[in-house]
C-alpha cells in the first residue's frame, strides 16, 4: 500500500546520442509509522518527480554513452534520487527502469 511514481525524460549525451530515460519509485513508511498505508500527497509526486527528471537530465549530459550505460549497471542513479527525495517523502526500490536511444549520432 503505496504510491508508485514514475517519470521519464530526453536527456543527450556529451557525444551526441538523444536517449529517453523512464525511472520508477515506490513511497515507504516513515519510521513509528503505524498505518498500513504508505500514500503521498499529489504535490509531493510532482516534486519527487520533478527531483527525478533534473538528476537523469544532470546524469545524461555530463557523460557519455558508455559512461552513462556502467552506471545503470550498480543502480547509482536510483540511489542519488532515494538520496535527494528523502525531505520530501521516504521512497525504495527507485529504479532506472527502461532507457531508449531516439537519436544516434552522425
Amino acid at each position: 500500500w503505496q504510491t508508485l511514481i514514475e517519470a521519464h525524460v530526453d536527456g543527450k549525451t556529451t557525444d551526441g546520442y538523444l536517449l529517453r530515460i523512464f525511472c520508477l519509485g515506490f513511497t515507504k513508511k516513515v519510521i513509528k509509522q503505524i498505518k498500513k498505508a504508505a500514500y503521498s500527497k499529489s504535490s509531493q509526486v510532482r516534486a519527487i518527480r520533478k527531483k527525478m527528471v533534473d538528476i537523469k537530465t544532470k546524469e545524461a549530459s555530463t557523460e557519455d554513452l558508455k559512461s552513462f550505460v556502467n552506471k545503470l549497471n550498480p543502480d547509482s542513479i536510483g540511489k542519488d534520487i532515494e538520496k535527494e527525495c528523502k525531505d520530501i517523502y521516504p521512497l525504495h526500490d527507485v529504479f532506472i527502469r527502461k532507457v531508449k536511444v531516439l537519436k544516434k549520432p552522425k
